[in-house]
């Protein structure tokens, strides 16, 4: 499974199996589109449309990769520009990104196509 394997690239290592299974639970508020070089997966993007309370309704990038024996050569802005294509199809005119703040890299690469830094925040989380 190319996607979970790309996901390990970003240190998620999750099953393949449980990818697949997320991958067929998509619903229409979601995609994942993927990059391709010489007819085989070399990136993905997850995006979604949703409204909240407080922004309203925006899109937001759930995960983006692209595998790193091929970064430079366009794959990653051509799959940004998909899933900016994407968002506005459905009426959104915002997206959204969160990244790690180790991955400078990644911040150089949204900040190139207009993306700008708003805040910094703490991600917290509980395990139920």
């Amino acid at each position: 499974m190319p996607v979970a394997a790309l996901m390990r690239q970003l240190g998620y290592d999750v099953p393949a199996g449980e990818v697949e299974g997320r991958l067929r639970r998509l619903d229409a508020r979601r995609a994942v589109l993927l990059g391709l070089r010489d007819g085989e997966i070399a990136g993905w993007v997850g995006v979604c449309v949703d409204e909240d309370v407080v922004a309203g309704l925006c899109g937001f990038i759930e995960g983006f990769v692209v595998d790193e024996a091929v970064r430079g050569e366009g794959i990653g802005e051509r799959l940004l520009e998909s899933a900016e294509t994407w968002v506005r199809a459905r009426g959104a005119s915002l997206l959204r990104v969160q990244s790690n703040v180790v991955r400078e890299r990644a911040h150089a690469f949204y900040e190139r196509h207009g993306f700008e830094k708003v805040k910094a925040q703490y991600q917290l989380r509980k395990a139920l």
